[in-house]
């Protein structure tokens, strides 16, 4: 009997305990929750490229933590409930690539559910707005601004071709004694080059002597003689005008009634002598070259300017020309020709300026710019920033802001360049926000791609991979 009394007591006792041990672990555990599970480590990878892993912890060059990779979430996390009709799985990382049941990418990661009503829109892109600040994503507003640009161009001072002259005579002599001896030197018109001795020359003077002296002669004769001797004069005169003797050499020679046996040559232009094969004792030929006279009071500039830039010249407009002499003077001149050839190994086309020369500064092959201010100078143009603009190759595009994380491309079309804008032909109006540095595109460039061909198809199921 005691025995059992012991035995019910032993039971007693031992219930208690377990209830009010219970009882505690109830009360830890309504404040505490369930154990946690700790998770283990894999390795930590690149925010922007899941290919780069490291074992420790580590940052990517634009100073962002890489993310750590773990082999399972955590029981206690977060995670947002989703309901309703699984449509398809997507790629964990934004790649074009889509599934009609679960499977995992290259890394192991599992393809995220898209749930209905949960798709992107076609035809746009969608990132968080925590990633759209980590990495830096700016906007600009579509505005009208004045486009002109001044544009530059290389070039240097040349002689102006329609200026050169050619000295040469028309009969046969030979120079006794040359009076301009040298390259560069400056001549004027009317000036002594040298002396000729010429047989034929000396046979035309002493034609027109006679013709002269018979004239008088023949005063007091018939009308009819008179006319006859009045006209071998003047036949005899127009003889040595067209063979260049000068009014005063003319004048003398009907005065003196003496031919000259040493005729001087006189110079029919003002200028530079460029070329000369005069030489003393030289033997010439009608029409042989004896001097080669520039006059540079107007020279060329010739600049080469680049293809992109000649929209924006125009034959007769007023340039500004710095030459590398005289960085303290401006010179102003005339756009007079835009040659009609491309130089392919350079890009650029030839543009031709007049400039006067009064003081003889713009010697031939000085270097100089040209700097002309673009049309439209007083036009306002809807423009967008340049680094707005991704160049396709066959396509400009510009990623349009939707607010929200989306973005949507939108082909445009483009005008010229000025100030690191671009004129907006079509695709875009003033008030439109666009994303000037998209670096996002790194991660996303299979997204932007995907969005693009959504641009040229119409709305379609996802295409399934097994």
């Amino acid at each position: 009997m005691i025995k059992n009394i012991g035995l019910v007591l032993v039971l007693l006792i031992g219930l208690g305990a377990g209830f009010w041990f219970g009882q505690q672990n109830n009360l830890h555990g309504g404040l505490e929750g369930p154990a946690v599970k700790e998770r283990k480590l894999l390795y930590y990878r690149h925010p922007m490229n899941p290919q780069v892993t490291s074992p420790e912890p580590a940052k990517d060059e634009m100073g962002m933590d890489y993310i750590a990779i773990y082999d399972e979430p955590l029981p206690t996390e977060a995670v947002a409930v989703k309901s309703g009709k699984i449509l398809y799985y997507r790629h964990p990382m934004g790649a074009a690539d889509t599934s009609l049941v679960p499977k995992k990418d290259e890394m192991g990661m599992d393809y995220l559910p898209v749930y209905e009503g949960e798709q992107n829109i076609p035809g746009q892109i969608q990132i968080t707005s925590e990633k759209v600040q980590k990495l830096g994503v700016t906007m600009a507003v579509i505005s009208k601004r004045n486009l002109s640009r001044d544009i530059r161009a290389l070039g240097s001072i040349q002689i102006d071709e329609s200026h050169i002259k050619t000295v040469s005579a028309k009969y046969e002599g030979w120079i006794q004694h040359l009076v301009v001896s040298s390259v560069g030197q400056a001549v004027k018109a009317g000036q002594v080059l040298f002396n000729v001795y010429s047989p034929e020359l000396i046979t035309a003077q002493q034609e027109y002597v006679i013709a002269i002296q018979s004239q008088k002669a023949l005063q007091q004769g018939s009308p009819q003689v008179l006319n006859t001797a009045d006209q071998l004069a003047k036949n005899a005169l127009q003889r040595l005008r067209y063979w260049d003797l000068g009014a005063n050499q003319l004048k003398n020679l009907q005065d003196s009634q003496k031919p000259l046996d040493s005729v001087p040559f006189i110079s029919p232009y003002s200028g530079v002598v460029l070329d000369k094969t005069a030489q003393e004792g030289l033997r010439f030929m009608p029409g042989e070259l004896l001097f080669r006279v520039a006059d540079l009071s107007t020279v060329w500039l010739l600049a080469d300017v680049f293809e992109q830039d000649l929209e924006a010249v125009r034959v007769g407009q007023s340039v500004q020309v710095h030459i590398n002499a005289y960085p303290d003077k401006n010179f102003t001149g005339k756009v007079s020709f835009i040659y009609p050839t491309l130089a392919t190994e350079t890009r650029t086309v030839k543009v031709r300026v007049e400039l006067a020369n009064k003081e003889g500064l713009l010697k031939p092959g000085l270097y100089g710019t040209l700097i002309l201010t673009s049309a439209n100078s007083e036009k306002l143009q809807t423009a967008v920033p340049d680094s707005a603009v991704i160049d396709t190759g066959t396509r400009h595009i510009v990623l349009l802001s939707r607010g929200e994380g989306r973005f949507e491309p939108r082909v445009v079309k483009l005008g010229g360049l000025a100030n690191g804008y671009y004129a907006v032909l079509a695709g875009l109006e003033e008030g439109d926000e666009v994303v000037t540095h998209a670096n996002f595109l790194i991660d996303a460039e299979s997204n932007l791609k995907a969005a693009l061909d959504g641009m040229n198809a119409p709305e379609s199921a996802p295409d399934s991979e097994e």
